[in-house]
């Protein structure tokens, strides 16, 4: 029963910025140690970590975001966001979001660690 809904996403132009969002459901929050992660995939390319972020609000991001991605949650730790600042073409995919329940310290960018994934949000970005 867990659902995972991304929203957000869309076409703009190089330096631009999007706010991607991820509203979560059918799991309790808050009361275990857990997971959540952006993922994108482009076309012709495997899926890749692009931030995760544990329940402690402990976040890891990829290299190649770094400094320009913001993952972050609402105060009811039921939503997960994306802030993507200084896009360029490179970060054109498409972006899901991804939920590990089972109890973990911390988080990686591991894909096999997550258990859940959302239906995916299109990020295109042109020059």
């Amino acid at each position: 029963q867990v659902q995972l809904v991304e929203s957000g996403g869309g076409s703009v132009q190089t330096g631009g910025s999007l706010r991607l969002s991820c509203a979560a459901s059918g799991y309790t929050t808050g009361t275990f140690r857990h997971c959540m992660g952006w993922f994108r995939q482009a076309p012709g390319q495997e899926r890749k970590g692009v931030a995760s972020i544990h329940t402690d609000g402990s976040t890891t991001y990829a290299d190649s975001v770094k400094g320009r991605f913001t993952i972050s949650q609402d105060n009811a730790k039921n939503t997960l966001y994306l802030q993507m600042n200084s896009l360029t073409p490179e970060d054109t995919a498409m972006y899901y979001c991804a939920v590990d329940l089972s109890w973990r310290w911390g988080c990686d960018l591991g894909l096999t660690e997550y258990d859940y994934w959302g239906q995916g949000t299109q990020v295109t970005v042109s020059s």
